[in-house]
């Protein structure tokens, strides 16, 4: 199993705020990223919204940096660890620049960015951006197939309801950037099986798990292929859509519950544990707890 960190300050989403995250600086983001490699982490990951809602943004916090922005710098700031959007809203974007913008990265990176997709939900949102939110779920789709369509062809072409294209070239060409689609929904994990190269479950348990993932591999479209299951080590106890507090934010904290919750993960059958610290009062004490699950943790799963 392979452990990939949830990266801290690019969101300050209340159930996992640290008090130094707000004011830290680029140099401090690097030092962060270039720690978590140096310790053996294979993944950085990286949240989506564009803009918050007035209403929501008690529950979940005003800043969310550009997805794609922040893997860019991330990947610009280290040498091996691969980066991901965990996960981008892909309706909220134009897909010929986001297989621009990803297959860009991948030449610029060595091959080291993975594209996490999501249909979103934050109604607002979809709103001031002018995407339909009833449409969400075949705009995923079908911008799925687009993006395919640009790295795959040499000349390509599209004809969906809400995107095409021909007459066209595209480079650069991607060597190969993975697409990890999240969500609970049978029609996400449809969509997994379908289109993607991992499946992102978000607030399940490992309980629930491996029931799911017999779902998924019953789905039309599921192979023997390279296939990832990212699963997340804490526990949000909040409300999809609402964020109405259902209980308390587990986060695992210390070398025995990091094992247990890793463990925990590994047997219910995911390939990657998403990580996110327990709660530090300083960007020195976060360093020092990255140093402890690198050596504590990530080599028992090697």
């Amino acid at each position: 199993m392979e452990f990939g960190l949830g990266f801290p300050c690019m969101n300050l989403y209340p159930p996992t705020l640290q008090p130094w995250e707000a004011t830290a600086t680029g140099a401090d983001i690097v030092t962060i990223a270039q720690k978590a490699e140096s310790v053996g982490f294979s993944y950085l990951s990286v949240s989506d919204h564009v803009v918050m809602s007035s209403e929501m943004n008690e529950a979940m916090g005003a800043r969310w940096c550009e997805g794609v922005t922040a893997i860019a710098f991330l990947a610009g700031a280290t040498k091996r660890i691969r980066v991901y959007n965990s996960v981008m809203v892909l309706p909220y974007r134009n897909p010929l620049l986001v297989a621009k913008q990803l297959a860009t990265l991948d030449l610029m990176s060595d091959g080291r960015a993975i594209l996490g997709v999501g249909i979103g939900h934050l109604e607002k949102e979809f709103e001031v951006l002018g995407v339909a939110h009833a449409d969400r779920g075949p705009l995923t789709d079908e911008y799925l197939q687009a993006i395919n369509s640009l790295w795959t062809q040499e000349e390509p072409s599209f004809d969906g309801c809400f995107a095409s294209f021909d007459g066209i070239v595209f480079e650069p060409k991607p060597s190969r950037v993975p697409i990890w689609i999240g969500g609970n929904s049978p029609a996400a994990i449809a969509r997994a099986a379908r289109s993607g190269d991992g499946w992102v479950p978000w607030k399940i348990t490992t309980d629930d798990l491996p029931a799911l993932l017999d779902e998924l591999r019953r789905q039309p479209g599921y192979d023997d292929r390279p296939f990832d299951i990212v699963m997340p080590m804490m526990i949000i106890q909040r409300e999809e859509g609402t964020q109405r507090i259902l209980g308390q934010t587990i986060i695992p904290d210390g070398r025995d519950q990091w094992l247990k919750a890793a463990n925990a993960n590994h047997r219910a059958g995911a390939t990657v544990t998403s990580v996110s610290l327990g709660h530090t009062r300083s960007i020195q004490e976060y360093l020092d707890k990255l140093e402890s699950f690198g050596s504590e943790v990530i080599p028992q799963f090697r």
